[in-house]
C-alpha cells in the first residue's frame, strides 16, 4: 500500500460527485478503495452520458455538442485539432477504429484540398495570406471549406494530424497507400517551404500570428512519427512504393530544425518582443503528452510554470492576458463577437479583461494528471500518484452541477466570471473536455491496479 502525502481538495460543481471524488482523495485509502471509488465514478458519468461523443456519419466531430441557444459559436463545425485529441482518446481507451475512422476522413479532407498545399509549395499563392493557407476549420458533414475569414495558419493542427496519422500507421492500425504517402510528403514539402520552425502562425489559441513552441513542437512531433514510418518495414504499406515517396533526408532536417528551434524557445512559448512575447501557455503541457518531445527536465519546467502562473481554483489559464470569455462576457460581448476572429485585432476583447479575470479552461487538468500518471507508472513515488489523482480531481470537480444552465453533468470548455459568479460558458460539452479526461481516467485506473 502506497502512503499518500495530504491531497489537496478540489472545487466541485456536482454534488453527486462530492462524496466519491473525497474518497478517491483520502490520503489514508488503499489501493483497492481507490480503484472501487474509480470505477463508481467511470459508471456514474457513463449514465449521464458525460463522456458520449456523437460523431458525423463520416466518424468526424463537432468540436462541441451544441443546441439552439448555443449554435452562435460556430463549435458545431470541425476543427482539425480537436479531432486528433478525439481521436487520439479513443485510441487510448482502446476503441482503435474509431481513431482510425477520424483520421482517414480528415486524410480525405487533405487530399480534397490538397491545392491549397500546392498553390503555396509552388509559390502561387502567398503564405502570408492565412486564407490561402489549408484550412483547419471547415464543415464536417461534407469536407466543404467555409466561406468566412479564419486564422488558418495552425502549424499545430497540421502536425498533430501528420503525428497520429503516422502513430495509427506505426500501431499497424493504418496500412497507407501510395496516394497518402503522396499527401503526407505533401505536409512534409509545405513545412519546409513556409519554414515552420520560424513562422508565425496563429497556433493552438488562434489569435495573433508570432513564433510559438507548441506549434513547432507539434510539427517536430508529427515528423518523428513519420520518420519511424518512413523508416519502417514494408509490410506495413499497402504499396511497395509508398517509403520512396519521402527524402528521408529532408525529414531529418527538417525534425532538426524543430528541435534547435525549441531549444533557443523553451521553456517560453513566444521569446519574440512585447506584445507578442509569451513565457506562460498551457499549451505547453502538449509538447509532454501527448507529443512527448521535451525531455523530462524541460517537462517539469512546464508543469511548474504552468501550475504555478495559470492555475485557478477552477481550472487552469490559457495564458496571462487572455481576453477570451472575460469577466461579463456574455453581457458586453456580442453573439456575432464571442467567438470571432480575433487574429488581426483583439483589442477590442482585450479591453474587457479585468487583472486576474482570465477565464480558467478544463482541458488541461486531466492532462497534468496523466503526465503524473506517467510519472507513477515508471516511478512508483507516492509524490507522483498524488499528484496525478489531484489533478484527475480538479478534473471531475469541473463536470457541471444537476442545474446548470448550459447542460448538466458536462464537461465545459471553460469556467468565466458572469456577475461575480463562476460558471461554464457556452460552449458546453466539449469534446476535447472530455477526451482529455477519457485519458486521465485510463491513466488513473492503470496507476491503481499497478
Amino acid at each position: 500500500m502506497v502512503q499518500l502525502p495530504p491531497i489537496a481538495q478540489p472545487t466541485i460543481h456536482n454534488d453527486q460527485l462530492r462524496s466519491p471524488i473525497q474518497a478517491l482523495l483520502r490520503d489514508d485509502g488503499s489501493p483497492g478503495d481507490r480503484h472501487q471509488t474509480l470505477a463508481q465514478i467511470r459508471q456514474q458519468l457513463q449514465n449521464w452520458g458525460s463522456l458520449d461523443f456523437t460523431a458525423l456519419d463520416n466518424g468526424l466531430f463537432p468540436a462541441a455538442a451544441v443546441s439552439g441557444a448555443t449554435e452562435y459559436t460556430g463549435y458545431d463545425s470541425v476543427w482539425v485539432r480537436d479531432n486528433i485529441h478525439v481521436a487520439h482518446a479513443h485510441f487510448v481507451m482502446g476503441q482503435t477504429g474509431v481513431a482510425v475512422r477520424t483520421v482517414t476522413t480528415l486524410m480525405d479532407y487533405f487530399q480534397r484540398h490538397r491545392d491549397r498545399f500546392m498553390a503555396i509549395i509552388q509559390g502561387q499563392a502567398d503564405a502570408a495570406d492565412p486564407m490561402n493557407r489549408p484550412h483547419i476549420r471547415f464543415n464536417g458533414k461534407d469536407l466543404a471549406e467555409i466561406d468566412q475569414k479564419w486564422a488558418h495558419a495552425q502549424n499545430d493542427a497540421l502536425g498533430y494530424f501528420l503525428w497520429l496519422y503516422c502513430l495509427l500507421a506505426n500501431s499497424a492500425a493504418i496500412r497507407p497507400d501510395e496516394s497518402a504517402g503522396e499527401m503526407l510528403n505533401c505536409f512534409v514539402t509545405y513545412l519546409e517551404v513556409i519554414r515552420y520552425w520560424t513562422d508565425a502562425d496563429s497556433g493552438h489559441w488562434e489569435e495573433a500570428r508570432k513564433i510559438e513552441a507548441s506549434s513547432i513542437g507539434a510539427v517536430a512531433a508529427g515528423l518523428k512519427q513519420l520518420k519511424i514510418l518512413t523508416d519502417g518495414t514494408a509490410n506495413i504499406f499497402s504499396s511497395a512504393n509508398f517509403a520512396s515517396v519521402f527524402d528521408l533526408g529532408q525529414i531529418a532536417r527538417l525534425i532538426q530544425n524543430g528541435q534547435d528551434a525549441l531549444a533557443k524557445i523553451l521553456p517560453w512559448e513566444c521569446n519574440q518582443p512585447e506584445p507578442l512575447h509569451r513565457p506562460y501557455d498551457g499549451a505547453l503541457l502538449f509538447l509532454i503528452y501527448p507529443l512527448n518531445v521535451v525531455q523530462p527536465e524541460m517537462a517539469q519546467q512546464i508543469l511548474d510554470d504552468v501550475t504555478g502562473n495559470l492555475q485557478g481554483a477552477l481550472g487552469i489559464k490559457r495564458y496571462l492576458g487572455d481576453s477570451f470569455w472575460a469577466p461579463d462576457y456574455k453581457a458586453k460581448a456580442g453573439e456575432g463577437d464571442r467567438t470571432a476572429d480575433v487574429s488581426d485585432d483583439s483589442s477590442w476583447r482585450d479591453a474587457l479583461l479585468t487583472p486576474g479575470g482570465e477565464a480558467q479552461w478544463c482541458i488541461f487538468d486531466p492532462i497534468i494528471s496523466v503526465i503524473y500518471g506517467q510519472r507513477y507508472q515508471q516511478s512508483g513515488a507516492a509524490a507522483d500518484l498524488a499528484k496525478q489523482l489531484e489533478y484527475l480531481g480538479r478534473s471531475l470537480g469541473q463536470v457541471t452541477a444537476a442545474d446548470c444552465p448550459v447542460g448538466a453533468c458536462k464537461c465545459p470548455e471553460l469556467y468565466y466570471a458572469e456577475g461575480g459568479e463562476y460558471g461554464p460558458n457556452d460552449s458546453t460539452p466539449l469534446l476535447w473536455t472530455q477526451a482529455n479526461l477519457a485519458i486521465a481516467l485510463v491513466m488513473a485506473e492503470r496507476s491503481l491496479v499497478a
